[in-house]
Order: C-alpha cells, then structure tokens, then sequence
C-alpha cells in the first residue's frame, strides 16, 4: 500500500474491456512528510476519489483481483486500484 495524491485523470476511448466504466487517476507517491516521490502512475479509482485528494493505493494484482471481486483464476490486466481516500496520517514524530 502506497499513499497517494491524485493529480490528474485519464481519458480513453479505446480500452481493454476490463476497464469499462472505470475511472482512471494519475497519483504521484509521496513520503512521509507528504513531499512527492518516485514517478506518476495510474490506478483504478474504486473509492470515488478526484484531483487533489489524498488516497491509498493497492498495488498487487492478486489485492485488484479481491477488490473487484473476480475469481483468482480471473487475469485482471490492473496492477493499481486506489482503496481508500486518506482523511489524515499521523506519522507519531
């Protein structure tokens, strides 16, 4: 799991069917302290998240395959699903 901010979404007219009805975001990780690290990439939105919010990123295909409850059996070509919009992190510092 990964924490995220949403800074942008994408638009495809031509996708895989899988991706049908979904929405996808751009989100940039971030560490601790909420400083951007490492590259952008895009995640299945399945929290209802937008530009701006902070979420939490499942990043296993095996967690995307539970999350959409498909069968294990079931190849999901989805390696990011945003799972949860982050009110608040409290790092103890």
């Amino acid at each position: 799991m990964r924490v995220c901010r949403v800074v942008g979404t994408v638009v495809a007219t031509a996708k895989h069917p899988s991706y049908h009805g979904l929405t996808l975001l751009v989100c940039q990780p971030t560490d601790d302290e909420g400083r951007d690290v490492g590259d952008t990439f895009i995640a299945v939105d399945h929290s209802q998240a937008g530009v701006g919010d902070w979420v939490l990123v499942n990043q296993e295909g095996g967690g995307a395959r539970l999350v959409f409850g498909a069968p294990l059996e079931d190849k999901l070509p989805i390696r990011s699903v945003v799972v949860g919009i982050v009110d608040r992190v409290d790092t103890g510092a």
